[in-house]
């Protein structure tokens, strides 16, 4: 996988809309985590514009993108916030710019169309806060993509789920939001799983259709060949009146169960506050034990 250039201070970071607007007023939190830290902020085409839900016209959405692509001042792209939209504009975006000259893309939720379909292509991507999550997003949450941007240095260690499955493993970590990933099963920007580690969050989502991605996932051979497989959260999930008779963890797991790779929960990483940042596209060392859970990055350093 191709690693970015690492940020310094000076250097520019764009934040852009890709999918629901957001306004200048909402960005200047972002701004002033991003000038705190050295950075100078530039603030595409599409922040305050207005297209019903979307920050523009998928017109106006992809022009931004690739003009910060484009842009060799530009050292990373922050997605100004998610819902839906990334996927309208996903195959008018120039790759080959990124190709030619790689920039860190930072983002979650709806930006996993763009995790996915860049992982494709060999480069590392950011999962971890964006633009609109700043203001509520925990210290240790910014710190993380901090260290993500400027030098590589992630750790984790968490308390061990019960229901985890126990054991180690190496691999790429992949993957995002589930729903997302689900939706992009047939597509060119399908996630490749094969002899990786997959992270999986959600938000939102009714038991029943949780139950069905997972399904999806694995009658689709996703599940198969992974070396592990890390779950973050699975935040304000929803049941009927007749109860599924599953909750969130007992469905994934149930999917899985007949691996034998090791599998970890309640990763903090998602849509809750502490959305600790991930770089998707990096080889990890995952260890899980019935005391704690562990996360190394290839370039790591103090935990976290």
């Amino acid at each position: 996988m191709i690693k970015p250039p690492y940020l310094k201070k000076g250097d520019k970071i764009a934040i852009v809309c890709t999918a629901r607007k957001f306004s200048k007023e909402e960005a200047q939190p972002a701004i002033q985590l991003m000038e705190s830290w050295g950075l100078q902020v530039v603030l595409g085409e599409t922040i305050g514009k207005d297209n019903f839900q979307l920050g523009g016209t998928d017109e106006d959405r992809v022009n931004d993108f690739n003009k910060q692509l484009a842009n060799p001042e530009i050292k990373a792209i922050w997605c100004a916030r998610g819902g839906y939209g990334t996927v309208r504009i996903i195959d008018q975006i120039d790759f080959g710019l990124l190709t030619k000259s790689p920039k860190w893309i930072i983002g979650f939720s709806d930006v996993t169309v763009l995790h996915s379909h860049i992982h494709k292509l060999g480069i590392e991507t950011i999962h971890g806060i964006m633009a609109f999550s700043v203001p509520k997003a925990t210290e240790k949450a910014k710190d993380t993509l901090y260290h993500a941007l400027f030098n590589g240095r992630l750790e984790y260690k968490i308390k061990s789920c019960e229901l985890n499955k126990y054991g180690n493993a190496q691999g790429e970590l992949v993957g995002g939001n589930l729903s997302i990933l689900y939706s992009l099963l047939g597509s060119p920007s399908a996630i490749d799983t094969n002899d990786k580690i997959l992270f999986i969050e959600d938000l939102d989502e009714y038991l029943y259709h949780l139950d069905r991605m997972m399904y999806n996932l694995k009658r689709n051979g996703v599940l198969d060949n992974l070396r592990g497989m890390i779950v973050g959260g699975m935040t304000d999930m929803h049941d009927n009146e007749i109860p599924f008779g599953q909750k969130a963890h007992e469905i994934i797991l149930s999917a899985v169960s007949d691996k034998i790779y090791p599998v970890v929960f309640d990763f903090p990483s998602g849509h809750g506050a502490e959305n600790n940042a991930l770089i998707l596209g990096r080889k990890i060392v995952l260890e899980t034990n019935p005391q704690e859970s562990v996360l190394k990055f290839e370039e790591h350093g103090r935990a976290l």
